[in-house]
C-alpha cells in the first residue's frame, strides 16, 4: 500500500479491525487534511466510495524519558474514521 501526504498510515488496533467488518476504516491524516479531501484520496487510493468521514484532533502527551528526568511532549495528530458504501471494502493488510 502506498501512502502519500494525505493518507499517512491506517491505524490497525482490535477495534479498528473489528469495524472494518462493518466497512468502517480509521486512518492517521494529515493534521490540515479536511473531510472532502480524504474521501477524495481514499476513492483515488482505493478505489471505493467513502460515504461519510468523520475526523479528531489528539492532542501530545507528555512523555520522561526514564534514564534522564527530561520531559518531552508528543506531536498532536489527526485521526480519520472513514465509512465505505455498502459492500466495499478496502484491503488493509495487502499480499506480497
Amino acid at each position: 500500500m502506498k501512502l502519500n501526504s494525505i493518507i499517512l498510515k491506517p491505524i490497525i488496533t482490535e477495534k479498528s479491525f473489528d469495524m472494518s467488518s462493518q466497512g468502517v476504516y480509521v486512518f492517521k491524516v494529515n493534521m490540515k487534511a479536511t473531510k472532502y479531501s480524504i474521501a477524495d484520496e481514499v476513492k483515488r487510493m482505493f478505489g471505493v466510495d467513502a460515504v461519510q468521514v468523520r475526523t479528531g484532533i489528539f492532542p501530545g502527551k507528555q512523555k520522561r524519558m526514564v534514564a534522564s528526568r527530561i520531559r518531552v511532549k508528543t506531536a498532536k495528530w489527526k485521526k480519520a474514521i472513514v465509512k465505505l458504501k455498502k459492500g466495499q471494502t478496502i484491503d488493509v493488510f495487502p499480499k506480497e
